[in-house]
């Protein structure tokens, strides 16, 4: 069996011949059609008839919101390789019609003094000719009358002849040639009229029942003898269907053409049908740019050669100061940028410093006590102070003063060996005191220089509070740490029934705790 489907060589010529063709598409000229503002019914219907004359190298679906801005379809027709702009608007005066070329320039502007539509030329027709086949090709452009009238003329034709693609008449397919666009401009009333028309290519020389016979378009041939009668005299055809050609539409063709009898090196008739839309321009202005820039041309202004020089400067002026600003953003940007650098330096630099001297670095600042070792480290602060309140008061401490020096004591005392209860004076309920110690004095103690001071001034009260205040009173002193103030207006009442009789008496911040005689 052989070899089913194609060969390599058939798949490789085939994919070459695609990506010519994409190519070649993509160095064709693309255009968009759009109406911007509020242009109306009428406006928008005639935007979508212009993309009808654009087909197929223009977006046919395109939609522009209101939101969108010119900026933004400028934006989006970059990468779609879209070359033209064809914009129409509408004011409360005039209808305009704008043709931009991408991405710079020029832009012309132009007036709409009269336009129709499709609809309304179909309409008027006895027999209109148009078909989708005839839009899968761009129409030939026809410019008609553009001389040597100016400048601006020349720029439009330049314009309007590249708003399609070019043909090369050696190598041109004539089946392809389906419409023809029509510019024609007057240089007495400076308006251009813009025709669109359907192009039809017919045998001539032959009778009208031949040419009957050779589109299949059999007559009732029922009241004839013979044929030739229908092919002689063309009996039973209305006049109507015989459109009358001349010179002016008769032509030999180069090659042959899709239709019956149309072939090559015979006489043929090319006949044109109008499909629309009808449009009468006037050319306004030229502008450098798109949609802005120096004005080129105008049609109603006119400036003197002094003018154009100031405008010309002031614009020069302008782009001065701003490459100036460009330029200067430019620096602040370098700037700014080489400052980060170097504080990122200077901060990774301080950083391997830090953790240099954490490893090794004597120097270096304590950064404290662990989380871990900080409730390791309490209690035996707590048994120095613990002992440092025996050797100033030379008492033992309470158990709730210092509850985990003295858990370590009894853990660490002989085993067997049981703690003395403390001895409780009548009329204090159930505050104890310590025992007192043989050689201590009434007063306040004082410490030797060598001894830390950090506690002194509330373990002095404490021991002063415990000699010489009344049972009352000693509750005061049990509270520590809380603070107590010294006042005399108490001092009266201890006078009768103390034990002691004190100069003054302490009492808490709180006022709910006072001082009684008992």
């Amino acid at each position: 069996m052989g070899q089913s489907g194609r060969s390599r060589h058939q798949k490789r010529a085939r994919a070459q011949a695609q990506l010519r063709n994409l190519e070649a598409y993509a160095a064709q000229p693309h255009s968009f059609v759009f109406a911007r503002g509020r242009a109306g019914r009428g406006v928008r219907q005639l935007s979508l008839d212009l993309r009808r004359v654009m087909e197929p190298l223009t977006a046919t679906r395109l939609q522009i919101r209101k939101k969108n801005t010119l900026k933004d379809c400028v934006a989006v027709a970059g990468p779609l390789g879209v070359t033209h702009f064809l914009i129409l608007s509408k004011t409360e005066t005039n209808i305009y019609f704008k043709l931009m070329r991408l991405p710079g320039g020029p832009t012309l502007t132009f007036r709409i003094n009269k336009y129709t539509l499709v609809r309304d030329v179909v309409s008027s027709l006895r027999r209109h000719r148009m078909h989708e086949q005839q839009f899968a090709h761009p129409p030939l452009l026809v410019l008609n009358s553009f001389g040597p009238h100016g400048m601006h003329v020349k720029l439009m034709a330049t314009m309007f002849q590249n708003l399609f693609p070019s043909i090369n008449v050696h190598k041109v397919n004539l089946n392809t040639v389906k419409r023809c666009l029509l510019i024609s401009y007057s240089p007495d009333s400076q308006e251009l009229d813009f025709r669109h028309y359907s192009i039809k290519v017919v045998p001539v020389g032959a009778s009208r029942g031949m040419k009957k016979l050779l589109q299949e378009k059999f007559p009732n041939m029922s009241r004839l003898q013979d044929i030739s009668e229908l092919l002689a005299t063309g009996a039973g055809l209305s006049e109507s269907e015989a459109e009358p050609d001349g010179e002016h539409n008769i032509t030999e063709l180069p090659q042959a053409v899709a239709g019956r009898g149309n072939m090559r090196a015979q006489q043929s008739a090319v006949r044109l049908t109008e499909i629309g839309p009808r449009m009468t321009l006037q050319l306004i202005k030229i502008q450098e740019g798109v949609g802005e820039g120096n004005v080129l041309f105008h049609s109603f202004v006119h400036k003197t050669e002094e003018e154009l020089q100031a405008i010309l400067a002031a614009k020069e002026e302008k782009l001065r100061l701003k490459a100036q600003r460009q330029d200067q953003q430019a620096q602040n940007v370098q700037r700014k940028r080489e400052q980060r650098e170097a504080h990122k330096k200077k901060s990774l630099a301080g950083m391997k410093r830090a953790r240099a001297g954490a490893d090794g670095d004597s120097d270096a600042e304590d950064p404290g006590v662990p989380p871990e070792t900080e409730g390791a480290a309490q209690p035996e602060e707590e048994e120095d102070e613990a002992e440092y309140f025996r050797q100033a008061v030379g008492e033992e401490p309470d158990e709730d003063m210092f509850p985990k020096a003295a858990k370590r004591r009894r853990r660490a005392g002989p085993p067997g060996k049981k703690q003395q209860g403390k001895e409780r004076r009548p009329g204090q309920g159930t505050d104890s005191r310590p025992p007192k110690a043989k050689g201590s004095s009434q007063g306040p103690r004082v410490r030797s220089p060598a001894q830390p001071t950090s506690q002194l001034p509330l373990i002095t009260f404490l021991a002063a509070s415990r000699k010489t205040f009344c049972g009352p009173c000693w509750w005061v002193s049990s509270w520590w740490p809380w603070p107590a103030t010294a006042s005399p207006s108490t001092a009266s009442a201890h006078e009768n029934g103390a034990r002691g009789t004190p100069l003054w008496s302490f009492q808490p911040s709180w006022p709910s705790a006072t001082c009684s005689t008992p």
